[in-house]
Order: C-alpha cells, then structure tokens, then sequence
C-alpha cells in the first residue's frame, strides 16, 4: 500500500502507455497495471495522457451516447479501485457536464470516487485536429486538490496558450500538469518544448508533461514525456517510442516546489526519429486491426527495401511475405537484390514472373490498341498487374498488402492508381525520397531499440547507391520523368510545409523558374491520386490527408 503524500513531499508517476482508441476495457487493464507499478515504485499519484480511457483521438465516436456511458462506467471502475488506500489517478476521459455539455476532462480519482475534474479550454481546430466538432471548451480551470497539493492541469492545446496556465496560478497551483495526445512530427519535440519553457517562464513552476505513445490511423505518438523545473530546465525526460512508467519526486521547501535533476540523454537523431515513426505505426495499425501480417512487392529498389525492413522490425520475419514480381524489363541485378534483401531479413521471398499477365492483357487490348504506340499505358498496366497479384494473394491468405511508396512520388503522382498504390496501409507515405536514402543508410548501420528484426545491415549497400528506376521499360530511370531528387525533394517542401508561391520557391531554392512551375503542376494534377491512397504514418508537419486539404478541382496557378 502506498503511503499518503506528505505536506512537503510528493511522488508523481509519469504513465507514458499505449491506449487503443475504443478499448474502454483494455484501456482500464492498462491504466490498472501502470497504476500497480507506479505504487510498486512508491508513488503517491498516477498521471496518465489526454483520453486515457477511451484512446486519442476518439474522432466522433464521443457523439455517440452509448460510448459515453461506457466511458462514465469504466471511470466508476476505475475510481473504485483508488480506495485501496494506493495512489490516485488523473486520468483522461470524454465526459458530459452537469450543463450537458461534452467534454475531453482530465479527472482526478482518489478514495473511491472523483476528487476533482477539470475541462479543456483550448480546443484545437487545424492540421489534424477537429475537436471544436466534438467537444465543447470547459471554462479555465481551477487547481486541483490532492493530499495537501495544489495540481494545474493544463490538458494538452491548453499548455500552448498563456491564458490557463495564469489562470492556475491564480489560484494557488504548485506544480503544473499536463496531460498529451501529442502526434509526432519532426517539428514537435522543440515546440512543446518551447510552450513548456513560456509557461514555465510566465508561473515560475515547474511542469510534467506526459503523452502517450502509439500508433492510430495515420498518426503516430511517440511519448517523449518530460518534466520541467521551475526554472526552465529539464529535470527529467522519460525515452521516446516505448511504454513507461517513470516516478519523479517533488519536494516542497520554502514555498518553492522542485525536483532534482537525473542525467538528460541526448535526442536521438532525424533519420531513427523517422524510423521507429514507421515502426510503430505499421505495428499498431496492424495488430490493433486484427491483420496476421502484411504482404509486400520486393522490387530489388530502395523503398521497397525499407518498407520491408520496418514490417520485419515492427512485426518480426514470420509476419512479412514479400514477393518478386519480374516483368521483361527487371534487371538480373533486382532479382538478385531482392533475394539479398528478403536474405538479410529472414522473410519468407517468392517469384511471381507477371510476363504471363502482359501477355494476356496485350492480347487482350491489340485489337483497341492498333495504329497506336506503346507509351505509359503499357507501363500502368506492369503495374496494376503486380497490384492485382499482391491483392489476389492478400485476399486468400490474409495479410495487409503494404503499399511502398514515397512522398516525392506521391506528390507529383509518379505512382498508378491501383497497381504500386493498392495497399492497406504506407509507411513511407510522408518520407521524401531524399530521406529514405538517409533512414536506410541509419539503418543499416543501427538497429533501433525494440526492433524485431536483425542487428547489421538489412539491405544491400548497392540498393542504396544505385539509380532509383521503376524498370517499366528498358533502362528506365526515375530522372527520365522527373528532377533530380535532390531538386524536387526541396521544391516540394517549400510549396507543401513552407506553403510557398512558385516565385518564394524559385528565390528561395534557386533553382529555375519553369521548374519550379511544372513541380507545382504535378503536385496539383495528382490531387486526386493522393485521395484513392491508402493511409501512411505523419513524419512531417504538414502530411498529406488529415493535414493539408486540397480540392481536387481548382484553377489557382500558384
């Protein structure tokens, strides 16, 4: 049993997990076996992500009464179980006020029943949030209570804006909380970082910050929960990318509340950032919709390469399939880097030779096709039957077809609908061409922590080094169609995250005019193709889908 907190000291246990949106019950067998470690740990008090209960984001499910209900029901559970004389809990949950208004509330649960609650102010209603459609904004809150405490909670948007954090100190807080359903981009750690500091700065206390981490639809969390002393350092920073449950202890002397610092850890590097996004993405996006694995093409390219590395480092060798489809146009040195890489890895490799299949549709076609010259319709159609293939063997056996394509490509629709895009699931969807050499080289020579698959290289050194080719014809290379990917990688991410014209583009990538333009012309133009894509993990601050929100038709010329 753990002891009560005492006036001057109090034990906080930052519970970094991994809820499943919808899994009221699982969530609670969570929520309960963190709490029993934080009390192992001899903590007095349990803090636990934004929507704990229920996962984040529910999206509209809280507009369904019957989910509510569940949600207040499990709370009473939960509640119950705090009259144990073990530590409290704040936890996070969608919850209707005594006005009838619905809520995303952090609650706080202590001898068996609710101590405390408080509403979030700030919802936010921009990139991949939508919470002012689901959510009403609670007033700003007053601090909680606990055991001789006074507790700000700031829950998540509400630590962005200086307004709450004034209003908790106003009324006496001590420490300030803050409950996250915080996405990973590669922009995020130094912004929350920043609204940390601001608001510590402004109160002068210090500040814990808890997210959760895991994988849902296309967005992934990666936890990096931290704490923060009142003076603007960092006291403490829970690892990134991994389930835990992490005591920090508060000392309370003369009328100043601190904790001591523990060893920081440097932040990781970009490129491992990236790939464990990846990895745990597809590995929450897989097992939490019941798929036995994935199927992949496993061309003998890069990306192919990498999206095969992360299903094996997500899901381990025996849950990925990957199959070589060869056309007359695959080269003897793609078959054999695809057999190095399916070797390396340890995953099941099969032949399907797809000649057959342009057979047929050739023969098929003739008699519509005569006079004309082949052109790219023969090249969709190598496509379309490697997907149709892929797809055929998904259907009978069962795993998620894993879709290998790149943001470059999807930007400018270097990519059939229906043939390399059919898929379930993508996690290279938001990494840029430029940067899957990047992540392979780092995971070549690093395996990350966690990881399923195997310490060394797991792709050849020549699927990196080589020229990227869709071998759809004979001595194809990708820079046949499209800029050097150096070159479009960086106009591409001024005209997509930076949002700039084509004229900022062209001054600020110094890179020709008429280039620029036809880059902006194929971003436009493959609109469509991006809305038939199956969902891919968010990497970067501006992802297409949930984030950027384009209409198909438009006449602006940039």
């Amino acid at each position: 049993m753990t002891r009560p907190a005492s006036s001057e000291r109090l034990t906080l246990a930052l519970c970094q997990i991994n809820p499943w949106v919808g899994d009221l019950s699982g969530n609670l067998e969570r929520l309960r076996a963190a709490r029993a470690e934080a009390a192992r740990l001899g903590a007095e008090l349990v803090l636990a992500s934004e929507l704990a209960l229920t996962g984040y984001p529910p999206e509209d499910l809280v507009l369904r009464d019957s989910f509510m209900a569940q949600a207040r029901e499990v709370v009473a559970t939960l509640a119950a179980d705090t009259a144990d004389g073990g530590p409290g809990v704040i936890v996070g949950v969608p919850w209707r006020s005594e006005a009838g208004g619905r809520h995303n509330a952090a609650l706080l649960l202590d001898n068996g029943a609710i101590a405390g609650m408080v509403f979030k102010h700030h919802l936010p209603n921009y990139g991949v949030f939508d919470e002012k459609r689901v959510f009403d904004p609670g007033p700003k809150p007053a601090p909680l209570i606990f055991r001789g405490w006074r507790l700000g909670v700031m829950i998540c948007e509400d630590m962005w804006f200086p307004d709450v954090a004034a209003a908790l100190v106003t009324g006496g807080a001590e420490i300030l909380l803050v409950p996250n359903g915080s996405p990973f981009d590669l922009e995020k750690t130094e912004a929350r970082l920043d609204h940390a500091r601001a608001r510590v700065s402004e109160s002068g206390l210090p500040l814990v910050y808890v997210n959760q981490v895991c994988g849902q639809d296309e967005l992934v969390f990666d936890g990096a929960s931290f704490v923060m002393g009142g003076d603007g350092a960092l006291r403490m920073t829970v690892a990134p990318w991994r389930e835990a449950v992490s005591p920090v202890v508060f000392t309370r002397k003369d009328g100043r509340v601190d904790t001591p610092a523990q060893p920081i850890p440097p932040p990781p590097p970009v490129a491992a950032d990236i790939y464990q996004a990846m990895v745990l993405g597809l590995r929450d996006y897989v097992t939490k919709n019941g798929f036995p694995g994935v199927i992949l093409g496993l061309s003998g390219g890069i990306d192919s390469a990498l999206s095969a590395a992360v299903a094996v480092d997500a899901l381990g060798a025996e849950r990925v399939w990957c199959v070589m489809m060869p056309s007359p146009y695959t080269s003897a040195e793609s078959l054999e880097d695809a057999a190095a890489c399916a070797r390396l890895l340890g995953t099941r490799l099969d032949t399907i030779d797809i000649g057959p299949a342009m057979a047929a549709f050739g023969g098929m076609l003739e008699p519509h096709f005569a006079g004309r010259a082949a052109d790219i319709t023969e090249e969709n159609l190598q496509s379309r039957a490697r997907g149709l293939t892929l797809m055929a063997l998904s259907n009978k056996f069962g795993p998620m077809v894993l879709s290998t394509g790149n943001k470059s490509e999807m930007s400018v629709g270097y990519a059939t609908l229906y043939g390399d895009m059919c898929g379930g699931y993508s996690v290279l969807k938001d990494v840029y061409k430029t940067a899957v050499f990047a992540v392979s080289r780092w995971r070549n020579a690093s395996r990350p922590e966690g990881a399923l698959g195997p310490d060394g290289p797991v792709m050849p050194e020549r699927v990196i080094t080589k020229a990227p080719s869709a071998e759809l014809r004979p001595d194809q290379k990708d820079e046949d169609s499209l800029p050097p990917y150096v070159d479009l990688d960086r106009v591409l991410h001024l005209l997509i995250e930076e949002q700039r014209g084509i004229a900022a583009a062209t001054a600020e990538s110094g890179l020709p005019r008429p280039l620029v333009e036809r880059v902006w012309t194929l971003l436009q133009r493959a609109e469509y193709k991006r809305r038939q894509a199956p969902p891919g993990v968010k990497i970067s601050a501006l992802a297409f889908g949930r984030d950027r929100r384009y209409p198909i038709t438009h006449a602006y010329g940039g």
